[in-house]
């Protein structure tokens, strides 16, 4: 499957969150710790908001994250208050770019970490369920922006929340009429230039890895002498598949059926359930 990493905060630049972490995602990319492959090195992809959220900035490649120079040089001169990193291990559908994630609508960036059990078993029905809108802005085969794509029929961009949970609710019950057991794997993180969202679920009720950063004024405090924790924030937050290092007291586990959202203000953390 992949790892992935979302930052939303004061702006930064990319190579701070994405090279310089002791267990960095460029680290992860040859040397997952919790991922269900050590090695993800089929592409990878960053999504950013660097003027403004109305239109993110997409880079995708199928090499591999450790051996692009392009991403390594990208990453010293692009700063954004959110940005949206995977890494991909393919679970079966072609090594593209258009599989790549994080996937695009207007001001929307997705990714996912996971899978669709059986997924070509109930593609066709999973397909014909996106709205006819949306259905030719489908570049790729991969379940996760079919997951995408419902998601935003559903309502995304109205009620994140709700359209997630209304579309995990549609593929349980499409994969029950086709005899699929534990359906739904996933991490996911979404964003619309605004708040991010990250939502950890499956139907077997034992979810792949998923970490939130504990608040910077509290890490500050453990920590007083640590750079990065004095330029950023107090809003500063990252959602990680695995932890970026060892650091004390900075990484924790969210729970099982879970989604939250990073925002000005109060983050929230509620209950994930299927609407079906």
């Amino acid at each position: 499957m992949c790892r992935w990493l979302a930052y939303s905060g004061s702006p930064l630049l990319l190579e701070e969150i994405l090279f310089k972490p002791d267990h960095s995602l460029i680290t992860q990319s040859r040397h997952s710790k919790l991922g269900v492959e050590t090695t993800n090195g089929d592409g990878f992809g960053v999504g950013w908001y660097g003027r403004g959220p109305e239109r993110p900035a997409l880079f995708r490649s199928i090499s591999p994250a450790w051996n692009d120079r392009n991403l390594a040089s990208l990453a010293t001169s692009v700063t954004a208050p959110i940005f949206l990193a995977h890494i991909r291990a393919s679970t079966g559908t072609p090594v593209q770019e258009t599989n790549c994630h994080p996937f695009r609508h207007r001001n929307w960036l997705w990714m996912h970490n996971g899978a669709l059990a059986q997924f070509k078993r109930m593609k066709r029905d999973l397909v014909l369920a996106v709205s006819p809108q949306l259905y030719p802005e489908i570049e790729g085969s991969t379940d996760s922006e079919l997951m995408f794509y419902l998601a935003l029929t559903f309502g995304l961009q109205d009620d994140p929340p709700g359209a997630v949970e209304r579309m995990v609710g549609f593929i349980e019950t499409v994969a029950a009429q086709h005899g699929v057991n534990h359906a739904v794997q996933m991490t996911v993180a979404a964003s619309d230039g605004v708040r991010l969202w990250s939502f950890r679920y499956s139907t077997a009720g034992q979810s792949r890895s998923l970490f939130y950063s504990t608040d910077v004024r509290s890490l500050r405090e453990l920590h007083p002498g640590h750079n990065l924790l004095q330029r950023v924030s107090d809003e500063s937050r990252l959602i990680v598949s695995e932890p970026l290092g060892e650091l004390e007291g900075a990484w924790n586990a969210v729970p099982e059926s879970t989604y939250g959202v990073i925002q000005d203000g109060e983050d929230l953390m509620r209950p994930f359930v299927p609407r079906k």
